[in-house]
């Protein structure tokens, strides 16, 4: 199934890191976020990609057309780095159309833009940014016997301060943590069949008017997951996710499933 991944933002609340490369570069432990988010979908058989790209695209395209395996992995040098041999092989041997869709375009613009180069009947999207442990198998098979359209990772977010109920006079309601509130978010995680194009019109943004018509024909559905989600919308964002491959812990590293194509993702 192919994975559009909507890689031309221009990343403006990490700007930390987005003045020198685009979002989808910045790296979390060796590999930027877009590697790890290609290895959550390539552990499912889903390994060819449609990156639409914008800013700082020869970025990410030099990062596909100059790869040299042994980036990434253990290997042994010799006679003065002439050769190379690796101790494990590297398995991410992925498809990857890269396709510049401009630098000032939506997520709904840069879809549009590359919807002839989209071929099955149904595929993946992704906003390139956040990764999650959530069973992609089971989203799919659940969406697919929905007969709907469109379907969205529904995530909580990771709220860290506390909401207050005020009326129009000021007078304060109630305080309460945010985990007390029933709040769902889109996760970036899409699944669509063709006809979403149906449902879309140029210079559109994806979830605000497309989304709209599919819900007033209730063709959109969503995935609740409650497990791991994180985006990378700023500087603490990437200090969790760097934290998480340093220890060890990476949720979106799947245990027990496809391990004969799983990659390391830290430092050895």
């Amino acid at each position: 199934m192919q994975v559009v991944l909507f890689c031309g933002g221009l990343g403006s609340r990490i700007r930390e890191y987005s003045d020198i490369v685009p979002k989808p570069m910045i790296p979390i432990g060796q590999r930027p976020i877009l590697w790890h988010v290609m290895n959550y979908y390539s552990q499912y058989g889903h390994d060819e990609f449609l990156l639409c790209l914008g800013y700082k695209a020869d970025v990410i395209k030099n990062f596909f057309l100059n790869k040299r395996p042994h980036d990434f992995a253990d290997c042994i040098v010799s006679n003065g780095g002439a050769k190379v041999e690796l101790i494990a092989p590297v398995e991410d041997d992925w498809r990857v159309a890269l396709i510049d869709t401009g630098i000032w375009r939506s997520i709904g613009e840069r879809l549009w833009a590359v919807r002839k180069y989209v071929n099955d009947e149904m595929f993946l999207a992704n906003y390139s940014d956040g990764l999650t442990d959530v069973r992609l198998d089971e989203m799919i098979e659940r969406f697919k016997a929905s007969g709907k359209i469109a379907c969205f990772l529904a995530v909580r977010p990771p709220l860290m301060f506390h909401l207050a109920d005020i009326d129009g006079a000021g007078h304060v309601r109630r305080f309460q943590s945010a985990d007390a509130f029933d709040i769902w978010i889109n996760g970036g995680y899409f699944i669509f069949r063709r006809e979403i194009f149906d449902y879309m019109r140029e210079g559109e943004e994806l979830v605000l008017k497309p989304f709209e018509r599919l819900i007033q024909e209730d063709q959109l559905m969503a995935y609740k997951h409650e497990g791991f989600w994180r985006t990378m919308d700023t500087l603490k964002d990437r200090q969790v996710l760097e934290g998480l491959v340093e220890t060890g812990r990476v949720p979106w590293q799947l245990d027990g499933l496809h391990s004969d194509r799983k990659i390391a993702v830290g430092a050895p």
